[in-house]
């Protein structure tokens, strides 16, 4: 009872204070829709690793966006791991009134309500909690008081202790990841950690600086740790830049030892409740699969291209065995549907069934996990041991219809295996951009009235290969129209005699190969002694596999490291016959650049009656720092630069 009386003096001094600050802002604030005030959360850890989280905010409105976003307070939870309140909500209008929503024991609160959320792929029954503020006007300043125990997802309980749900999955621990950065400004953000001293916390402050202190409360033998920042004003992001937890202030605090301890629980929670134990009607299944399998390579891309296409993604509530623990192989080889840890569940399972030794892993996609052991996941893959001893990673959740195991898309993405015997956190190698070639070919010919045709073919692999493949995405008897489009996008005049392609639906059998047949009429401006136009394979065909395009290079300089989707390899070449021998070749220049993170290279060649173009880029991995941005926005502009200038033939 001492810690809450404590924890409400704090707050009520707090909130005093606050009320009695001048209404008038900064002109630094203007512009922005809301203002928080002050922003306090005090946590409570108990010896089991329950944890009680007492929220605080105030939020002053600046401008009638700030009033509507602010119209309505909303809490997510999920029932089955966190218990949630929505404590006290007070409304300090402008001129000087209070309006009081929610109080302990008073009549006529405001509603608080308590719905199912809104949900979509994971129905996993979280909810909310919202009250229904109403009307605000600009420098009115809203105040509420939140009250949390648990935290994300549920996992196994325990019948025997109401609050066994409450308790986080590695028991007796605790870790958090506080954001010390925000959309809107902030004026004082405060953390504190009241926690036991044999819970031995470690901390660290990324991309910034905190204020930090700690106090000993000596007859608990407890530590109170207070984190603060003032002042905290957005920062505009550029475009294509890391997350924000990579790139802006935050906090992360863990009372596991070491990545090690992490990985034999994780290991330890999913063998205990038998996840990975095949069915008769797996073995089954896995043994009808590998029949014609002839090698180890071939029985893992057999196993993993099975549950990748076969096991949906659908996440749906299954009560017990949410979060970190996996579904078992039963569940999800009757349901076929599922999240990550289920597809990821699923191809274990089939693994261990053929002989193989694989575990689960855990990972961080869109994040860099850094190296204090919190819980930075929000993806489930599996981990094979090779029988040379070697770990590879499969990933069944990212690589349907995609010729890869491990999707490149995550490549330089931290990992955490579960072992017997533990394992270190690793981040996943670059892929090389030959793995990932995108290659466009085309022989064309050239007619006295400026009319283009031949054939332009385009084949790709890796994660290049998955972009030009998803043409085939909708429905079969739209392909020919998508088809049509990744042409016509470039030369919407062109006629379209003929395409054949690879068969989408044996996408293991070989990468893509799609041929084009075609002519053009008008393609180029044709004079008594000149030809202008732009060859057609300079035209950015199949844009859709190269993301590099998307970047905006007017700007010149960066600040923030950035992303693309996948290292590649781009190739391109177009041998055009003309109807005259020119004499003259006037094509665009534009200097090549060479550099280990990006490269850009491109020529014209006329001997007699043809002239040959052709066109190299790469781009070495998927993060990038910010003194990459010079060469690879030069290769950037460099193909942009080829596909909007014409090159002009003289006799």
């Amino acid at each position: 009872m001492r810690k809450l009386v404590y924890i409400f003096i704090l707050f009520a001094a707090v909130s005093y204070a606050a009320q009695s600050q001048e209404r008038a802002l900064p002109g630094k604030y203007d512009g922005y829709k809301h203002l928080t005030q002050f922003d306090s959360t005090h946590v409570y850890m108990e010896e089991s690793g329950l944890s009680h989280v007492y929220s605080h905010r105030m939020i002053q409105m600046l401008n009638a966006a700030g009033c509507a976003a602010n119209s309505t307070i909303k809490v997510d939870y999920d029932p089955l791991s966190a218990y949630v309140e929505i404590q006290r909500v007070l409304v300090h209008r402008a001129e000087g009134n209070t309006d009081t929503l929610v109080w302990p024991d008073r009549e006529n609160n405001y509603v608080v309500y308590d719905y199912v959320a809104p949900a979509r792929l994971i129905y996993w029954g979280a909810s909310q909690k919202m009250v229904e503020v109403g009307h605000l006007n600009p420098g009115d300043v809203l105040e509420y008081y939140t009250y949390r125990k648990g935290y994300t997802y549920a996992l196994l309980a325990d019948d025997n202790d109401p609050d066994a749900r409450y308790i986080p999955p590695m028991r007796g621990h605790f870790y958090d990841i506080v954001p010390f950065w925000a959309s809107q400004p902030v004026r004082n953000k405060v953390y504190c950690l009241n926690i036991l001293d044999s819970k031995q916390l470690q901390y660290h402050v990324f991309n910034g600086e905190l204020t930090i202190t700690n106090e000993k409360i000596a007859d608990e033998g407890r530590t109170l740790y207070t984190f603060s920042k003032a002042e905290i004003m957005p920062v505009k992001r550029e475009p294509r830049a890391l997350a924000n937890n990579d790139i802006l202030c935050k906090l992360l605090l863990s009372t596991s030892p070491n990545w090690e301890a992490k990985s034999m629980w994780f290991y330890g929670v999913n063998e205990d409740y038998g996840s990975f134990v095949p069915t008769p009607e797996v073995q089954q299944k896995v043994n009808s699969l590998l029949s014609s399998a002839r090698n180890e390579d071939d029985s893992i891309s057999i196993l993993t291209h099975w549950v990748a296409d076969n096991i949906r993604y659908a996440g749906i509530s299954m009560g017990e065995g949410e979060g970190y623990t996996l579904h078992s192989a039963e569940m999800n080889f009757t349901d076929r549907c599922g999240v990550c840890k289920d597809k990821a569940s699923m191809l274990i399972s089939m693994l261990r069934a053929a002989g193989f030794k694989a575990y689960a892993a855990m990972t961080m996609a869109g994040e860099r996990i850094d190296r204090i052991p919190a819980d930075q996941f929000n993806h489930s893959v599996c981990a094979v041991q090779r029988r040379n001893g070697t770990f590879q990673l499969l990933d069944p959740t990212w690589v349907p219809n995609v010729r890869e195991l491990w999707s490149s898309a995550e490549q330089q993405q931290g990992y955490l295996m579960g072992l017997p015997n533990g394992a270190d956190l690793m981040t996943t190698p670059t892929s090389a951009p030959e793995n990932h070639y995108l290659r466009i070919n085309a022989n064309t010919m050239l007619d006295i009235n400026g009319t283009l045709s031949g054939t332009i073919s385009i084949t790709a692999e890796g994660q290049s290969d998955a972009s030009v493949r998803s043409v085939f995405s909708a429905r079969q008897s739209e392909w020919r129209q998508n088809l049509e489009a990744e042409l016509l996008r470039i030369a919407p005049n062109a006629e379209i005699t003929n395409i054949e392609y690879t068969n989408p639906d044996r996408y293991l059998e070989q990468p893509v190969a799609i041929t084009y047949t075609f002519r053009i009429p008008d393609f180029a401006t044709m004079t008594p002694n000149e030809a202008i136009f732009i060859p057609l394979s300079a035209r950015n065909f199949y844009r859709r596999a190269m993301s590099h395009l998307n970047f905006d290079t007017t700007q010149t300089t960066r600040t923030q490291p950035f992303a693309d989707r996948c290292s590649r390899l781009v190739e391109i070449k177009e041998t055009i016959t003309l109807p005259y021998e020119y004499t003259h070749l006037h094509y665009p220049h534009i200097e090549g650049v060479a550099d280990p993170a990006a490269s850009f290279g491109c020529g014209f060649w006329l001997e007699g009656n043809k002239l040959t173009f052709a066109e190299s880029l790469m781009f070495a991995k998927r993060v990038y720092d910010v003194a990459d941005w010079p060469t690879f926005r030069a290769s950037v502009a460099g193909q942009q630069f080829m596909a909007s200038t014409p090159v002009i033939l003289t006799k």
